[in-house]
């Protein structure tokens, strides 16, 4: 079900004093969400982001024991196209490296863009569609994106997986996040899923460390809801939670670092 434009409860963002407590702290409530799923339902199906912010939760949840990864079906969430296929900087390889290789999953659907991205657009959205999508593991950009939902996004999409164009500052981004050297390596398209396949999930799980992301964090929390800070949409969903730490809550009112 696709969440409906309408401001719910914001949950109060867990702040800690680093980066690795904070993906401890977020890989601990999700491995404990995977667990509790798992007890009444047959199998669990996830997106995970690919992305710098994500490596201390990755790098935490698959040292949790109460997991039976063989039950979870992974998918991910957006992929550069015109990068060659052993490119270091494709998210699926990254997510491989990170996760998907050192886990014993029931099924990983890397989102592969070959050499005719709208048909694999269609395929993957297919794909999530065949069922429920429970968990959404995420990070928000300095510009504000949800994976590559670049400013002004479609908060009422009618698509689920399609070819987006990557602006300026979400370039610029892989560079300050030292994924790509310069600039003009940075691939200028993207495939994504999108605002409402994202939202249609059941739980959400957003890790956003870093000074370089205080600014989107205050908008996300504070902006009106727009697909000028499309970040601000994850209001819309009733059950979500924000992990921080000290430098990406700086802009925040009145953060307290746990």
């Amino acid at each position: 079900m696709r969440s409906s434009l309408i401001e719910k409860p914001a949950p109060l963002p867990f702040v800690a004093k680093s980066r690795a407590a904070m993906g401890k702290k977020a890989a601990q409530d999700i491995a404990y969400e995977l667990s509790r799923r798992l007890q009444d339902q047959q199998g669990v199906r996830m997106i995970f982001a690919a992305a710098p912010s994500q490596s201390e939760m990755l790098a935490a949840l698959i040292l949790m024991p109460v997991v039976d990864w063989s039950r979870v079906t992974a998918f991910h969430m957006d992929e550069y196209l015109g990068l060659a296929i052993d490119a270091p900087q494709r998210f699926g390889l990254w997510l491989r490296r990170a996760i998907f290789d050192r886990l014993p999953f029931a099924a990983v659907h890397l989102l592969e863009p070959g050499t005719d991205p709208e048909a694999i657009a269609a395929e993957y959205a297919d794909r999530l569609a065949a069922s429920p999508i429970d968990i959404v593991c995420c990070g928000i950009g300095s510009n504000g994106h949800l994976a590559f939902n670049d400013p002004p996004a479609d908060l009422n999409d009618p698509s689920d997986v399609k070819v987006v164009t990557l602006d300026t500052a979400c370039r610029q981004q892989q560079v300050d996040d030292r994924c790509f050297d310069r600039f003009d390596d940075v691939p200028t398209h993207a495939l994504t899923l999108t605002m409402p396949r994202l939202l249609a999930a059941d739980r959400i799980f957003c890790c956003v460390p870093g000074a370089l992301k205080k600014t989107a964090v205050r908008r996300t929390l504070q902006d009106p809801i727009s697909g000028l800070v499309p970040a601000t949409a994850l209001r819309t969903h009733s059950n979500w939670s924000l992990y921080l730490d000290e430098d990406s809550a700086a802009d925040l009112a009145s953060p307290e670092a746990l």
